[in-house]
Formats: structure tokens, sequence, C-alpha cells
């Protein structure tokens, strides 16, 4: 069955029409008949939350659908590897530069112009597009926020919903001017990047993405060391009297002790454990003093 089919057919058969399906989705109409006429390609399934709507509110299946997207993505991308990727937008590329570092900005620019569209370019591209997108992807179901950023673009809640699921699908390659206006720009801070080792650091805009600032390191380094998984550790996780509410963080923590000469015992671990447990043995973290203040 073909993913457009499946939904008109179900749209005749219980009587309902294409504004019903829209308002079910929280999408606009006109999404809808794009995705019906095939002027649009169905949003990747990992990327969006249309299609449990769509399914339950046409009762069909749940995964259905998403297996003919699928699909139907597949075919539509065997299409366009024919094609040969364009350049960003200059209108993206300035936005992407007054957004760097401003002692940064100059030396960039620079290198942005010697290679268009080059390794550099892409890199910092598809970055900042990656951290913008993890944003409306997690952001994608708090009304507050889709609110809040119709209110900032000047669009109403439905159809700004569409534009976040339509950039959600973006790649670097066909980002479009306005993803750049509506997500990169308000979205994005200020970003850095590291010429000798390509370390990037991007600093989001508090007042719509708070968190704290993304880094991401591209230096080669040598592999961590392996060592052996201890007896003693063994036996500890396997006790489930000992070891049964330990938390995922805490064994981590006891997996990278390291000993030499003696062996440690499962007790050995439960004591480690509840030693890590024990707030005496820890000194709280001292918050700063308000400015003026010795």
């Amino acid at each position: 069955m073909d993913f457009t089919l499946v939904i008109r057919h179900r749209l005749e058969a219980l009587g309902l029409e294409q504004r019903d399906l829209a308002i079910a989705a929280q999408v606009t109409e006109s999404y809808i008949s794009q995705l019906l006429t095939r002027k649009k390609a169905p949003p990747a399934p990992d990327r969006t939350d249309i299609y449990e709507k769509i399914e339950r509110f046409l009762k069909l299946p749940i995964g259905e659908l998403m297996k003919l997207a699928v699909v139907q993505r597949q075919e539509e991308l065997k299409r366009k590897l024919a094609d040969q990727p364009t350049p960003l937008y200059k209108e993206i590329r300035d936005l992407v530069l007054r957004k760097c570092k401003p002692d940064k900005e100059k030396q960039i620019r620079a290198l942005f112009e010697k290679q268009p569209f080059g390794e550099l370019e892409r890199l910092v591209s598809q970055k900042l597009l990656d951290v913008v997108k993890r944003v409306a992807r997690e952001e994608l179901e708090n009304e507050n926020w889709v609110h809040l950023v119709a209110g900032l673009s000047g669009r109403s809640y439905e159809q700004i919903r569409v534009t976040i699921l339509e950039f959600l699908d973006t790649e670097v390659f066909n980002v479009s001017i306005e993803n750049s206006v509506t997500f990169l720009d308000p979205l994005i801070e200020s970003w850095d990047i590291d010429l000798a080792t390509f370390g990037m650091e991007i600093v989001l805009n508090h007042r719509v993405a708070p968190g704290r600032p993304k880094r991401f390191e591209f230096v080669e380094r040598e592999p961590e060391p392996i060592f052996k998984e201890e007896p003693g550790l063994k036996e500890f996780l396997n006790e489930t009297s000992l070891s049964g509410d330990a938390t995922e963080q805490e064994i981590e923590f006891l997996k990278k002790l390291r000993f030499k000469g003696k062996r440690p015992t499962s007790l050995y671990y439960y004591r480690e454990l509840q030693n890590l447990r024990d707030p005496l043995h820890f000194r709280a973290e001292r918050e700063p003093l308000p400015a003026g203040r010795g």
C-alpha cells in the first residue's frame, strides 16, 4: 500500500475531511494537502510526532504509517542522489558568520570565501543545524515553547508546528532562509571554533533554549586502555541483595575503580556504594557570593 493512498482511503471510509485530519495532527490543512498530493515527502519518523496523531485519529495500527513513510522517503532519496548539492544561500552564510565570536569572524569569513561550502563551512553549518534541531525536537510537544516561537515569528500555533516538522526533516544541503530566520537566528546566541582541533562551542539563547553551551571535539585520541571486570564486581552485580538498587551511574563509577595487587570482594563494592551515597563524605558546592559582598 501507498502512504498517501492509505490516508485518503481512511478519510473516505470514516467520512472525514482533510481539515479534520489537520486539526487532529495540529498542523495546517495546507500541509496535509501537500502530503496527500506528494508535493511534500513524509517527514522522517524519528523526527516527528505526526504519525502517532494521524494513526490514532484514523484508527490505524500503530507504526503502519511510519513503515510506509520510510519506503516513500527511500524512493525520494534515490531520485535525489543524482542531483548535485548546492551551497547555502548567501543570507544563511551571513547569519552563520554573524553568530561567530567577533574575534574570529574575519578569519572564518576569509576561509569560507576561499573554499565556498567547503569542509569548514559544512562542518560549522551542520553542527549549528544539529543543535537547533535537537532543541526543536525536544520541545515539539511543549505547547508553551511552540507558542513562544510562533509569537517571535508572527505565525499561528499550527503554522509554526508545520514549520518545525519541515525543519526537523531538513539537511545542511537544503536548509532554507525561512529555517534560518525562524530557528537558527533566535536559538543560536553565538559559536566559536578552535581551528587547530576543530572543537566547537555553541551557546544557545537562554530565553528560547535554556541549557549549557554545547561543545564538540574532533581531535583524534588514543583509545582508553581496556580493563577486565573485577571478579568481586561481577559477584556484587550478580547478588541482588547487594546491588539491586544501584543506578547505572553508580555502577559505571564502580566499574572505573582500579586496583593493584589485592583484589576487592563483592562486600568491598557494597561498602563503596554506601560511601558514595553518604552525604557526609562530600562537601556541598558553595554558591558564589552576591556581587559587592566579600
